[in-house]
């Protein structure tokens, strides 16, 4: 059998790393694996971490900040040169502290169905788990999410993409698609679907290709007995972070619905930012502006 690729996208990663690396032997016990990392020109020591603490790493350095989509690409591609080439894949942020076990019950958890398999995932210092499980977005979901807030809609499935039912994350549940933080793809959902979609950058690729796999029959599935701690949360402070994500949200609807569905779809997302911007989120203020901005919705390959 061939071994796992865990696959690593960073980008000035060099303080995080560490801890991912001396989490990772625990993290993926069971299994034979080889870390391939995509480097997106670190400006930091990112890659002497790398060599001085994973030294068997197989390293891609893409000379450029080519986003998160292209670096796992890059990786895959190199992973493909190994003997045999790859089987199960594992994609995983360096924020990410998987627990003892994680990985193995993550690949176990794939089958011809299940193409994608995901943790529960959790917040360092918190014993709630992230809601992490995600519905397709329509635009009764969105405007759900603006009038009553996502986390509150998201008891009522018509209302939010966010699941927020403590019973979803308390068994194998299939959503949507799920926060890309950590997952395990299979080899034959890998074949079908190809390459991540670079166009994203950064934001909405998970989503994307969550979507694309169940489209071709590969369903995505919560194993709640793989668990990882996840440190991310920029996009939550950053206002070209959210502005990025804001955008690739609407930009992914409209690749899959009509030009009357997406303007309804973006109306109703630039309600939910605006009533938060008159709240005084300044993330949110900028989301708005840039969703009222002509031609903001062209991705690097349109413009």
């Amino acid at each position: 059998m061939s071994p796992v690729a865990v696959v690593v996208v960073t980008w000035n990663s060099a303080a995080v790393l560490p801890g991912f690396l001396a989490a990772l032997p625990d993290g993926m016990a069971g299994l034979d694996w080889r870390l391939v990392v995509a480097d997106n020109d670190s400006a930091d020591d990112t890659v002497e971490v790398l060599r001085a603490l994973a030294p068997d790493t197989t390293i891609v350095q893409t000379g450029r900040n080519a986003g998160y989509a292209a670096g796992i690409n890059a990786a895959l591609d190199a992973a493909g040169e190994w003997d045999g080439g790859y089987g199960t894949v594992l994609v995983c942020n360096p924020d990410i502290r998987m627990r003892q076990g994680c990985a193995k019950r993550l690949v176990d958890r794939l089958d011809g169905e299940v193409g994608i398999a995901v943790p529960l995932l959790y917040e360092e210092g918190r014993e709630a788990p992230l809601y992490s499980l995600r519905r397709e977005s329509t635009v009764a979901r969105a405007l759900g999410e603006a009038i009553i807030g996502n986390r509150r809609a998201g008891r009522f499935p018509r209302l939010s993409e966010l699941v927020t039912d403590p019973a979803a994350y308390a068994g194998p549940t299939r959503p949507d698609w799920a926060t890309g933080a950590l997952m395990a793809l299979s080899a034959d959902c890998l074949a079908a679907c190809g390459p991540w979609d670079e166009s994203f950058f950064l934001y909405s690729e998970e989503t994307e290709y969550c979507l694309r796999a169940r489209d071709l029959g590969y369903r995505t599935q919560l194993e709640p007995t793989a668990q990882a701690v996840h440190l991310g949360g920029e996009s939550r402070v950053s206002p070209r972070l959210w502005t990025l994500l804001t955008l690739n949200r609407v930009r992914l609807y409209g690749r899959r619905h009509g030009a009357l569905a997406t303007g309804c779809f973006r109306a109703a997302v630039f309600l939910r930012e605006a009533s938060r911007a008159a709240l005084g989120r300044e993330a949110s203020r900028a989301a708005a502006a840039a969703l009222l901005r002509p031609g903001a919705l062209r991705g690097p390959a349109e413009a």
